[in-house]
């Protein structure tokens, strides 16, 4: 059965204030302690975003970071972690960006719906590979991954999802459906990406200014189909 509540977990981000991921630290002053970190998580996600998760190394991390393995391993205890740290700190950081805007009562729901795109396209670009991890938590354990989101008050409650329902009062289409909707056409074509870009014989510049043009096309695409049901 189709679970609106658990489709809204997933469509709109995290609390980060309940999931902490645990890092290792070797004692040395607090300013080296920060910028080593940092250093690592930057080169980290460099590192992720050129090979993807799979292909990446914690050599490959380490070399990137200019530092030697062994203290990498002492600041994260393994690839994983250090992966889930970036993820979430990324998810967090859309879902406090997102917060004022879905809470908005000046802004329309067309807007909201230009502005929701956007900026997940504008993430999706940055972090390509953020839908992959969503997937492989979802698959590797769902009951943890959904407590371990806590987004629904704050999007139940929101004006847009107000605005929602009121525009779909009237029709037999339960509101959820168009939030898949959004969230499917906006996160696929970089699920599909290399099927994408070898049917279409698309760079990697091509493919990423055709996702630039999704921004303005998939609001369009979302209030036709709202129009007609």
């Amino acid at each position: 059965m189709f679970n609106s509540k658990k489709a809204l977990y997933l469509c709109f981000g995290f609390n980060l204030q309940t999931r902490m991921v645990s890092t290792k630290k070797i004692n040395t002053p607090k300013n080296l302690s920060l910028s080593t970190e940092e250093k690592i998580k930057s080169a980290a996600r460099t590192v992720f975003t050129k090979k993807g998760y799979a292909a990446t190394r914690t050599r490959d991390i380490a070399e990137e970071a200019g530092i030697n393995l062994a203290l990498l391993n002492y600041y994260f205890r393994s690839k994983e972690k250090l992966f889930e740290l970036i993820m979430f700190e990324s998810a967090g950081n859309f879902f406090v960006s997102m917060k004022s805007m879905i809470y908005d009562e000046k802004t329309s729901l067309e807007k909201k719906i230009e502005l929701l795109v956007a900026n997940y396209i504008d993430l999706l670009l940055k972090e390509p590979n953020f839908p992959f991890f969503i997937l492989s938590e979802i698959q590797a354990n769902p009951e943890k991954m959904l407590q371990q989101l806590g987004a629904r008050e704050v999007l139940e409650q929101s004006v847009f999802f107000k605005q929602l329902k009121l525009a779909t009062a009237k029709r037999k289409v339960h509101p959820i459906h168009y939030l898949v909707n959004i969230l499917s056409m906006t996160v696929f074509p970089f699920i599909a990406k290399p099927v994408l870009k070898t049917i279409s014989n698309a760079s990697e510049k091509e493919f990423n200014e055709r996702m630039l043009e999704r921004k303005k096309k998939i609001p369009i695409w979302i209030k036709i189909i709202m129009d007609h049901d």
